[in-house]
């Protein structure tokens, strides 16, 4: 799955979840939101940063993403952090509730998107936590391959 392309409109993205974890696989998932959530959405106002999917009573669900008010639809708001549902395929929810209770698995959201149709999307990696020795592994690769980038410029 490719997630989010140049056609998508990102509302909010996880810059920092690569940089804590080691993201093996991704999945596009949608979400079950309120009418005030999309138009809120729609404005660009959200926040994924603090988010990440869990089983919640049997069904896989986003816990802690903010999505704020939206102000003309006083009487018929929601909560800003409610426990949002996630639409997936079943075998694809069994597989990864089955890798977060076995193996230590996190499923962090990367991307909250709006699709070519219009439909909220989210993007989800199944991940592994970084130690902070892999975290200075990562910054030094980067590192050399930029000078080695810049060497190769240099030279012709």
């Amino acid at each position: 799955m490719a997630g989010a392309t140049s056609a998508n409109r990102d509302v909010a993205r996880n810059r920092r979840a690569r940089y804590d974890y080691q993201i093996e696989d991704t999945i596009e998932v949608g979400l079950v939101l309120t009418g005030s959530e999309v138009k809120s959405l729609r404005e660009g106002r959200a926040s994924i940063n603090e988010a990440y999917a869990g089983e919640h009573q049997g069904v896989l669900s986003l816990f802690n993403a903010h999505i704020p008010e939206y102000k003309p639809a006083a009487p018929f708001n929601h909560a800003p952090k409610r426990v949002r549902r996630l639409l997936v395929h079943r075998k694809e929810r069994d597989r990864f509730l089955g890798l977060i209770r076995r193996e230590g698995y996190t499923l962090v959201p990367l991307a909250l998107y709006f699709n070519d149709r219009g439909i909220a999307k989210l993007q989800l990696g199944l991940a592994k936590g970084k130690r902070t020795v892999d975290k200075r592994q990562d910054i030094k690769k980067r590192e050399w391959d930029r000078q080695k980038a810049r060497l190769m410029r240099e030279k012709g």
